[in-house]
């Protein structure tokens, strides 16, 4: 779980993810950017969902500065801003103090071995694999307990409940890397499930690429590239165009170290988004210069929570012989940037 903190273009994010025992919703990230290694800009962003449909979502996003790393790349500091490894490796501290509205002291414990697909996560653009265009790498901790709150305005709000953490490092231009992304994360009592998936711009071939995982308190059940995002039903966004799903069917596949198949899905109603987000709105000037020079991108991310809905999720999972149906909590986002067709 080592910052890259690459020197040539690349947005690198550790993000934390967090379902309360409330039935609260939240995330923590800090996002390094670098453009063409000229400008290199941190930014430390704090969400809450809100459940009711007639209040705003608490959103807080600030600029870092003086940023720096720890000696092994574990640690990243700012201003007012620390992100620490424990010395096991088995958790970490988020405390940002830079938006009073928004004070963050959050600690996420892993109960399950961390994951990457391949030898290293990354998945390599271009023809010759040797000297790539670009990487993308995805890094998970699945399933993990969290302790902690979040002060706003109103008072601190306790994320004590399940958290999932999730480091990704897009080494190239954002729109260069994909076209359009699904999210999942799925956490119940005994069972996670999480997944990235991704489709490549057409000068990419359109290629669907998965990376996600299942696990259970202490191991990972299994985890790899066999596993898929459909949207079943879609509505067409009336102020952009965008294909907003309606109806949705997560898929894994795998083994487990035994041998056992293992099959996973979800499949059902994703009710009414709890946000949508205009990228080129939110993200810093820095991040739109990336974009913005190219034609067609208009980048949007519907985010969904069922549960807070009121729409039962469930995971049905087949290991072996035996079937298990959990229920839980569902967070997930359907993000579009360019056309693919």
């Amino acid at each position: 779980m080592k910052w890259a903190a690459m020197d040539s273009t690349c947005v690198e994010t550790q993000t934390f993810y967090f379902m309360a025992d409330t039935g609260k919703l939240a995330f923590a990230q800090v996002i390094y950017s670098n453009v063409a290694g000229i400008r290199t800009t941190c930014q430390f962003n704090c969400k809450i969902f809100s459940t009711d449909a007639s209040k705003p979502q608490h959103w807080s996003s600030t600029p870092l500065n003086h940023h720096e790393f720890s000696e092994d790349k574990t640690g990243f500091y700012a201003t007012d801003c620390a992100l620490e490894l424990s010395e096991d490796g088995t958790s970490y501290t988020i405390k940002s103090m830079n938006d009073p509205q928004s004070i963050v002291n959050l600690k996420v414990t892993r109960v399950t071995p961390g994951f990457v697909a391949g030898k290293d996560g990354k998945t390599l653009f271009g023809t010759d694999l040797t000297h790539p265009w670009g990487s993308m790498r995805h890094a998970f901790w699945p399933r993990c307990i969290a302790e902690g709150s979040i002060m706003t305005k109103d008072g601190p709000i306790d994320f004590k409940g399940r958290a999932f953490f999730v480091h990704a490092l897009q080494g190239m231009k954002p729109h260069h890397a994909a076209a359009q992304w699904n999210f999942v994360n799925f956490q119940g009592p005994t069972f996670s499930a999480v997944m990235m998936d991704y489709t490549t711009p057409p000068s990419y071939g359109s290629t669907i690429v998965g990376v996600g995982g299942l696990a259970k308190d202490g191991e990972i059940i299994t985890a790899g590239t066999t596993c898929s995002a459909k949207h079943l039903k879609t509505k067409q966004d009336t102020e952009n165009d965008w294909p907003e799903p309606t109806e949705i069917k997560y898929s894994w596949t795998g083994t487990t170290k035994d041998g056992k198949p293992v099959e996973a899905t979800i499949e059902g109603p994703l009710g009414n988004k709890v946000d949508r987000i205009d990228v080129m709105a939110e993200v810093p000037g820095f991040v739109k210069k990336i974009v913005a020079g190219a034609a067609g991108t208009k980048p949007y991310i519907y985010q969904f929570h069922p549960s807070g809905r009121n729409i039962p999720i469930e995971l049905k999972l087949k290991i072996g012989d035996e079937e298990i149906i959990e229920r839980g909590q569902l967070m997930s986002e359907a993000t579009f940037i360019s056309a693919i067709e």
